[in-house]
């Protein structure tokens, strides 16, 4: 026994060694595509969050143009980093969605009233069967859905204003701000 536990220490950080060789070959998770990628929406009928709201299904999402479904909580400390971005996104009227995923409704109310509502319509998903239907293992998740209902795009983390530039305005306007940029020059 005294042989193998002098060995035991050197075993365990080879394999740790493994491991995390193994992660660096991983892409980062914000590049990970949804099961739903070019494929249509699971169909799904939400509640809303807010009494005076509308429910939020698959077809809600099926408009003609291009949307963003937004998966948030309100005890999500990324959620609300991001949350100034989906408002940023809101005043350049890039319409946007959003499922309120395992929370209260009345936490996910006062989340919303107090930081401002970027979303047309919002889903209550209390038990999270719905985002785990798409795909979602964490919040916030963004999706970019076309006019059809298709899955174009999905980004894992917070949103940044250079995901933003780089990765969502090309699905609605066909080109980034940086291309934007360079045009008015």
């Amino acid at each position: 026994m005294g042989k193998l536990a002098r060995f035991l220490p050197v075993g365990f950080g080879i394999g740790f060694l493994v491991l995390f060789a193994i992660g660096l070959t991983l892409p980062p998770p914000q590049e990970i595509d949804s099961a739903y990628k070019y494929k249509s929406l699971p169909v799904f009928s939400l509640p809303p969050l807010f009494d005076e709201g509308e429910a939020l299904t698959a077809q809600n999402l099926r408009s003609g143009e291009p949307v963003l479904l937004n998966i948030f909580a309100s005890w999500c400390a990324p959620c609300r980093a991001e949350h100034g971005v989906l408002m940023d996104l809101k005043a350049r009227g890039v319409p946007i969605y959003a499922i309120n995923y395992k929370d209260t409704r009345a936490a996910g109310q006062r989340f919303l009233n107090r930081l401002g509502n970027p979303y047309r319509a919002i889903g209550f998903d209390r038990n999270g069967a719905t985002a785990l239907d798409l795909g979602v293992y964490g919040v916030p998740e963004t999706f970019v859905i076309n006019g059809d209902g298709h899955v174009q795009m999905r980004h894992v983390g917070p949103l940044s204003a250079q995901d933003v530039r780089a990765k969502i305005l090309p699905y609605f306007t066909g080109r980034s701000e940086e291309t934007d940029n360079a045009l008015s020059r």
